[in-house]
């Protein structure tokens, strides 16, 4: 357990570091806004990408000091169960993650109600560096939430091999000596790769029409009511609300979906032993994204607070609006697609885990039919 605290202070330290404008990759991102929208987006990517060199070692290290310290060299069931109480050491500390991610939106809103009730300037500076805090204290957050469910994962990993053994015994051999250069195991790493960029692809997607919808919304109350930009008339906030809060429920459905049937259908296909590859596939390759979505925004976001504090010409220079660009690709980056890579690792988990026996059947069954 100690050993997960550790690792998530090591997370949380270095997400402070590549997210917060105090440091020198965020400023060094907001030299980039000088050469335009282009050079923003690439070295925010840039940064995002090296962000996850420390978290994978971290997790790496943490996963095998986890191992051998509970006794997985003599019984590696003991070894499992550690890595799952580093899980829930790098989890005890919870009720001021929380705290801290909750904190952004609130700094956020404050500073959006002294913008719209049009208050003296220094209270939005105050409130745009309460903010500014705000997106490192929410990226510090979601890697923790990120690093706790790779760790969640392996142990979840762990337990659907052992349900496995116990459903089926004539796939324990392949379970438990799983060969790279099985083609179903390939398979199922493959498809596991590439499961959260597609997620992530739809709730980006996603994102992009809900808005397209707003500014729609938007035109079509600055047509129908001119008074509005004269502060005559009173705008229909509530269109706007609903086309936020339909449009995030509607456009989720096939992404949930995505989650539950990938698991079951690979596991009917081409059995139990090809969905452990699904999970590991995911997990791999969804942890990295995540936390490159989550520090990429968030650096994105803090280099246009950077630059609105007076760096490079300040608010409304050329560099300022390039920044305003990043921004807005950095928002669906950490606040939609980055943070709900944490959902669907854990959901293909406990999918794979509720349905293993019911998955064995029908690939009996499927196997039988096309055999």
């Amino acid at each position: 357990m100690i050993v997960g605290l550790i690792a998530g202070n090591i997370i949380g330290y270095f997400t402070e570091y590549y997210t917060s404008d105090h440091y020198k990759p965020t400023q060094l991102l907001s030299n980039e806004a000088l050469t335009g929208p282009a050079t923003t987006i690439i070295a925010g990517m840039s940064l995002g990408m090296l962000s996850t060199l420390i978290p994978v070692l971290t997790v790496i290290g943490a996963t095998l000091a986890a191992f051998f310290l509970s006794g997985g060299a003599a019984t590696p069931g003991l070894g499992l169960y550690g890595i799952g109480l580093s899980a829930v050491g790098m989890l005890s500390t919870l009720g001021i993650t929380l705290a801290t991610d909750a904190y952004g939106p609130v700094a956020d809103n404050a500073g959006g109600i002294a913008e719209m009730a049009k208050m003296e300037p220094h209270v939005r500076e105050r409130t745009d560096a309460l903010d500014s805090l705000g997106n490192t204290t929410a990226a510090t957050g979601k890697g923790f939430a990120i690093g706790s469910a790779a760790l969640t994962a392996l142990a979840l990993l762990a337990e659907y091999v052992e349900i496995v053994r116990g459903a089926d015994g004539h796939v324990t051999d392949v379970v438990m000596n799983i060969n790279l250069l099985d083609p179903k195991i390939l398979i199922g790493l493959f498809l596991g790769a590439m499961l959260p960029f597609v997620f992530s692809s739809l709730s980006m997607r996603a994102v992009g029409r809900a808005a397209g919808d707003m500014v729609n919304e938007v035109r079509r109350q600055f047509r129908e009511k001119p008074g509005i930009l004269e502060g005559t008339e009173r705008p229909d906030y509530a269109g706007c609300v609903a086309i936020s809060t339909q449009g995030a429920q509607r456009e989720m459905v096939v992404p949930s979906l995505l989650a539950v049937i990938a698991p079951i259908l690979t596991g009917i296909i081409f059995g139990p032993f090809t969905v452990i590859a699904l999970l590991a596939g995911a997990l791999t390759s969804g942890f990295v994204l995540a936390i490159m979505m989550a520090n990429a925004g968030g650096a994105w976001d803090n280099a246009k607070k950077f630059i609105e504090g007076g760096a490079h010409g300040g608010k409304g220079s050329d560099a300022h609006k390039a920044a305003v660009v990043g921004d807005t690709v950095g928002d669906p980056f950490k606040d939609t697609s980055g943070p709900s890579i944490n959902i669907l690792l854990k959901l293909m988990s406990m999918v794979s885990i509720v349905f293993v026996t019911t998955v064995i059947a029908l690939n009996d069954l499927f196997i039988r039919i096309f055999s």
